[in-house]
């Protein structure tokens, strides 16, 4: 492949959804929400966006109903999201609730005959992501994992550009997410009702924690932590970019950093190994150098980074016996911005809803996703090697 050749290799990608304004005028989709805090108040509001209604609302915790009917004000209001599943009129449901509810609540909804867009990460382990995916088979609603990458343009065309060659063989992939963040781990009384006994749900019980609400995803008992929350986003566009299923093995070091009373690591390296390359993934919400998230695609023409701003060309000069001496470029040959943001994947979702065609990210997808990430955790956790063959089915 020549100079040109590479740069002009990325080809403009295909319109990802259909516009609303093609719509039916008797077409909006009614739908209730489960889990509304900040993320699930944000999805809510971007469905209604794009043309779906709102008709039920459920939240553990008072506060978060009161805040999600201000802008829902006729929306039916539960704290046990069963109540909400057996009411009549709603033709899919979201889910943005801690990652130890995703499996009872996402097969209770097909049980219901519900569509379901449900947030990422799929699963709180392994064993629950081969129950969904076995759920999700058996039933013949549409479900879509908030994945939002998979919608996004300027990834799908740097999928082009890698599969057609651009890079040439890849022989490592580098994964990080910096946020200097100082995670709300307060135990002080919280202002407003909570139901603990429902957000416990399936996790072992014990008496009122309030940090443990107010930052769950630093526990164990109810989510993997930033291992598989940021990492199944990354370790999804790393194996989608690279036609690679779940890694062969992983291992990870990890520690607590400024966050006393979490469990889970906020700052953490793990190491992939896949049949043709290896990846690493690293986490460090102690700096926000190269803030939020990067990966770096390293081949033998070329090299591809990509970030929320888009992804940029490096060209590879060659192989030398004297690389010390090359006269390497250090300034990108092609960059590609994001002009998307999340709002094509809900689009997308609700597309799939109306035409019964199979969505961007299916429940196999994201447990392919989110394996790799649980086998870290695994490593981490019992200080050894991971090997999937050990594992029986992952995904």
């Amino acid at each position: 492949m020549n100079r040109r050749e590479f740069i002009t290799g990325a080809s403009v990608a295909a319109p990802l959804f259909v516009p609303r304004s093609a719509w039916g005028a008797n077409d909006r989709l009614a739908f209730g929400a489960i889990g509304v805090g900040n993320r699930g108040r944000w999805l809510k509001n971007t469905f209604h966006k794009l043309g779906a209604r709102c008709v039920a609302l459920c939240d553990v915790y008072q506060p978060n109903l009161e805040t999600a009917k201000s802008t829902s004000p006729d929306a039916r209001t539960y704290d046990d999201y069963r109540e909400m599943l057996a009411a009549k009129g709603m033709d899919f449901v979201m889910i943005a609730t801690p990652d130890h509810h995703h499996c009872p609540m996402l097969q209770d909804a097909l049980n219901h005959g519900l569509d379901v867009y449900l947030e990422k990460p799929l699963s709180l382990t392994l064993e629950e992501s081969v129950l969904m995916v076995d759920a999700g088979r058996k039933s013949k609603q549409i479900v879509q994992v908030g994945m939002q990458r998979r919608s996004m343009s300027f990834i799908r065309n740097a999928r082009e550009f890698i599969r057609e060659g651009g890079l040439g063989r890849i022989s490592m992939v580098e994964a990080f997410w910096n946020w200097h963040f100082q995670l709300p781990l307060d135990d002080s009384p919280l202002p407003g009702k909570l139901n603990w006994d429902l957000f416990l749900g399936s996790a072992p019980k014990r008496p009122l924690e309030p940090k443990r609400f107010r930052w769950w995803r630093g526990f164990w008992d109810y989510s993997g932590g930033n291992m598989t929350d940021q990492g199944t986003h990354l370790m999804d566009v790393v194996q989608w970019m690279t036609d690679s299923g779940p890694p062969l093995s992983a291992t990870c070091q990890g520690m607590v950093v400024e966050a006393n009373g979490a469990e889970v690591p906020n700052v953490f390296s793990a190491a992939f190994e896949y049949p043709n390359f290896i990846a690493t993934w690293t986490l460090n919400y102690r700096s926000a150098y190269e803030h939020d998230w990067w990966i770096t695609f390293r081949g033998e023409k070329g090299t591809m980074v990509m970030n929320r701003r888009g992804y940029r060309l490096y060209e590879n000069p060659g192989a030398s016996p004297t690389p010390w001496s090359q006269n390497v470029k250090e300034a990108p040959v092609r960059e590609v911005p994001d002009k998307d943001g999340p709002e094509p994947h809900l689009q997308n979702f609700l597309d799939c809803v109306k035409s019964r065609q199979t969505p961007n990210c299916t429940l196999a997808i994201a447990a392919q996703a989110v394996a790799g990430p649980h086998m870290a955790n695994l490593a981490y956790r019992q200080g050894r090697k991971v090997r999937a063959q050990d594992l029986g089915r992952i995904s």
